[in-house]
């Protein structure tokens, strides 16, 4: 099953990758820099948790396969142009992502800018274009995605974030920041996935809304104590990037094997939120412990 579920995960990938290239304007298309930054920063590197998350749950549905393509590399734009953003020297100020310099560091700060709010409009322009969905479910997806992007989402997540350098906060606290900064976005992708698929009814809808909540801050936790692992087996030290930025963590609040058990009862919570769902939901599954297990 194990060696199933990777093979899956390889398949996947290499899907998306060829969406983003396809759907990418080309390098050579004017303005030429700001289009081979966009697939400088985009191509070639990461996880792809949120287009697997989509796929997976529109395996639940007979989905729609434009709707699903370009349903892929939409959550995958937003995703990406929050890096981008969040790399650059008003926020963290990181110089690599993904083992290559950072966009602005690779480019300049004007076009990693540039690059991010062209990936963010890019995603709307995608889910907006012809498929063969109602419109009235085309039209919730590009609602479900500006809700988890905007102030409500990611954004606001972020912003509470950077209120919050130097401060301490309740658990509470951080996971409402979370559930906004990394949730939201993950539950938008489960979530639009399902609606690619214009057989997914609203129970199911709601089954995957919670599994993806519980998912998402299980994301972020293990977040927290992957980063405290491997700067401590590096560097010999016991905080993470976030902690060196004296943010709000998981590991800093709980303790570091406490923070790990959290992470796995909350990826237990949302294997049990699909408890209703037949073997369709398997790779849903899979992506719970996938998602606690990985290693970066």
């Amino acid at each position: 099953m194990k060696n199933d579920f990777v093979a899956w995960q390889k398949r996947a990938r290499a899907q998306t990758e060829l969406t983003l290239d396809r759907l990418l304007p080309a390098a050579d298309r004017l303005p030429e820099q700001l289009h081979e930054a966009m697939r400088y920063a985009t191509l070639d590197g990461g996880k792809r948790l949120r287009p697997l998350l989509a796929l997976a749950a529109a395996e639940l549905g007979c989905a729609d396969e434009m709707a699903l393509s370009h349903t892929l590399a939409a959550v995958e734009c937003i995703h990406v142009y929050s890096l981008v953003h969040d790399d650059m020297p008003e926020m963290d100020n990181d110089s690599l992502r993904r083992g290559r310099p950072t966009c602005h560091v690779h480019y300049d700060q004007a076009t990693a800018l540039l690059v991010g709010d062209a990936l963010q409009t890019l995603a709307f322009d995608l889910l907006s274009r012809p498929s063969g969905l109602p419109a009235e479910r085309q039209l919730r997806m590009v609602q479900v995605l500006a809700s988890a992007s905007g102030s409500l989402g990611m954004a606001g997540g972020q912003a509470i974030d950077l209120a919050h350098v130097g401060l301490s906060m309740t658990q509470a606290e951080l996971e409402q920041m979370h559930r906004l900064k990394t949730g939201a976005l993950i539950r938008s992708a489960v979530v639009l996935g399902a609606l690619a698929c214009p057989d997914i009814g609203e129970p199911t809808l709601a089954t995957l809304d919670d599994y993806a909540s519980k998912l998402g801050l299980a994301f972020q936790v293990i977040d927290d104590v992957l980063d405290c692992e491997q700067d401590t087996a590096t560097l010999g030290k016991t905080a993470g990037k976030d902690e060196d930025a004296n943010k709000p963590t998981y590991v800093k609040l709980l303790g570091l094997a406490a923070a790990r058990a959290y992470a796995e009862q909350l990826a237990a919570q949302a294997t049990d939120a699909l408890s209703g769902l037949d073997d369709r939901a398997w790779h849903l599954r899979a992506l719970a412990q996938f998602v606690i297990h990985r290693h970066a």
